[in-house]
């Protein structure tokens, strides 16, 4: 595996990481490397972000997730393969293009019946989904999207998870730029980035630990 999409992790640990903490089932490693061809390939969560997560469906004993950006559909493969037989995502995007490589893998990989796809800018799907009445219903939600509506997507997510329900939001290190405010090659997102995961941390609807993996996740359990 050659998954380094750290920069605060020397490569060879991480290399140790992927070869030692990881069991990443034949599909995922197809579906890792089939992305890695591609345009923005470093959108792709990397594997030791996929079994935590799918060790945190099976730990938590989740059925309903809300997704928030699906890619090529590595992190939705990864959650469907752990969630029992009723356990159902919600995945939104607006790409046609990189969730037919998703709905390609899924199908291979026999989850193509747990995960739902809404193809729509994500505000109009999660306003849908409470407006029917979804509110409260979700045991985990995984936000992985434009990083500009990070805010309004979390606020989003709080409603629509459940007390004691989850939400962990990938990119919160926004590649490191969140310290480096100051560097004028800065863009916007990692302010916006930086602003969001201070307000999470002074957020008293929520517990809160961010963690070192990937590009940074930043976990909120909901209070109950």
């Amino acid at each position: 595996m050659d998954d380094h999409k750290s920069r605060y992790l020397a490569k060879p640990l991480h290399d140790y990481i992927l070869e030692t903490g990881v069991r990443e089932p034949a599909i995922l490693a197809a579906l890792r490397e089939e992305t890695r061809t591609m345009a923005f390939s470093m959108m792709q969560i990397t594997a030791d972000q996929g079994a935590f997560m799918a060790l945190l469906v099976r730990l938590l004993d989740m059925r309903r997730i809300l997704e928030i950006g699906v890619f090529t559909g590595y992190s939705s493969l990864a959650m469907a393969l752990a969630l029992p037989d009723d356990g159902r995502i919600t995945a939104l995007d607006t790409s046609e293009e990189w969730t037919a490589v998703a709905r390609r893998y899924w199908r291979k990989a026999g989850v193509a019946d747990k995960i739902e796809l809404r193809l729509a800018p994500a505000a109009d799907s999660l306003q849908a989904l409470r407006a029917a009445a979804a509110e409260g219903t979700y045991d985990f939600a995984f936000i992985d999207a434009d990083k500009e509506n990070y805010p309004a997507y979390y606020e989003h997510a709080l409603a629509l998870i459940r007390p004691g329900g989850l939400i962990a939001l990938d990119n919160a290190f926004n590649m490191g730029r969140v310290v480096a405010l100051d560097d004028p090659e800065t863009g916007p997102n990692a302010a916006i980035i930086d602003g969001l995961n201070r307000q999470i941390r002074d957020d008293d609807r929520v517990d809160v630990s961010l963690i070192g993996v990937g590009d940074g996740l930043y976990l909120c359990r909901k209070r109950l």
